[in-house]
């Protein structure tokens, strides 16, 4: 929270965009924290609008249209006035196993390592980012996100519903000056990271952790739950003497508008909890597999990505 830095991770579950502001939010830097979206993303009911009017950076995954996009908008962040987070998640879209069998494919015919619980990494947009910053921002952070056995993977709606959840985040940070000066090289680079990624995603689901290194507490800033609790007070009180000015429910016709304005934010929070399934995301163009290759990449139709 107390220098620029570009943060890329894997995009494990429906939520992780919540997990990175957690993060943020704890580290003293939630209100500097910035995203590389998709451009369809702003127009999510609350959340979305939130990322819109934060200045957030959407793409609409043509690289075409998108590259002046993406170094307009990291230019502009050479003189951004607070410490910020810029989060990249290289993968371009969320992990669903048909995409990770999409990926298998690929990589079993480029020649490259075959994954087994992340996807190839789209290199273009971090050497992009990589090659804008590298004079502004002194880190990269690296963050491994895993699911816990024991835990059921968080949602959207288990979090309307009040339902615990548990993620598991490994950080590692990087020195951007130690990063190669080429761009081929920088490419290399982040796959070798996706690569190392996975074998620490084999370790967590052997062994239910990232290993031995020390797990840093940091805590829940209280000045976050005071901005929370103040809030609440100020709409609850406001709600209440909105209904007791305008006398709303004391009539059928203030009923019907009470009623209608629910189905509205009902209708709006499906939504928003359909936008935010994994299954829903874009799938990979890809030739479909053959039952032989599913197995020869699947271990004999073993489920091995857990």
């Amino acid at each position: 929270g107390k220098e620029h830095s570009l943060v890329i991770a894997n995009h494990r579950s429906d939520i992780d965009w919540l997990v990175g502001w957690i993060l943020a939010q704890r580290s003293g830097c939630l209100g500097s924290s910035l995203a590389v979206m998709k451009k369809s993303s702003k127009l999510l009911p609350v959340i979305g609008w939130s990322m819109w009017f934060s200045e957030y950076l959407f793409l609409e995954r043509s690289w075409a249209k998108d590259e002046r996009t993406l170094k307009s908008g990291l230019q502009q962040l050479k003189d951004y006035p607070l410490p910020f987070w810029l989060a990249l998640f290289v993968e371009g879209t969320r992990f669903t196993q048909a995409k990770l069998l999409a990926a298998q494919e690929y990589a079993a015919s480029a020649g490259l390592p075959v994954p087994r619980n992340v996807l190839i990494p789209r290199t273009k947009g971090f050497v992009t980012a990589v090659s804008h910053m590298r004079s502004f921002v002194p880190a990269i952070y690296d963050a491994t996100i895993c699911i816990p056995k024991s835990s059921p993977a968080p949602t959207m709606l288990r979090l309307f519903k009040g339902q615990r959840s548990v993620v598991h985040v490994h950080l590692k940070r990087h020195e951007m000056k130690d990063l190669p000066e080429n761009d081929d090289a920088i490419a290399q680079w982040c796959r070798d990271i996706f690569v190392a990624k996975d074998k620490l995603l084999d370790k967590h689901f052997a062994e239910d952790t990232f290993g031995e290194e020390k797990l840093q507490d940091i805590g829940r800033p209280m000045k976050s739950l005071v901005v929370v609790a103040s809030w609440a007070c100020i709409l609850i009180l406001g709600t209440i003497k909105f209904l007791q000015a305008t006398a709303l429910l004391s009539s059928w016709k203030g009923v019907a508008i009470s009623a209608a304005l629910m189905a509205v934010i009902t209708v709006l929070m499906q939504i928003l909890i359909n936008f935010s399934k994994s299954e829903q995301s874009t799938a990979a163009k890809v030739a479909p597999a053959t039952e032989k290759r599913v197995n020869q990449l699947t271990g004999n139709g073993q489920d091995k990505t857990h």
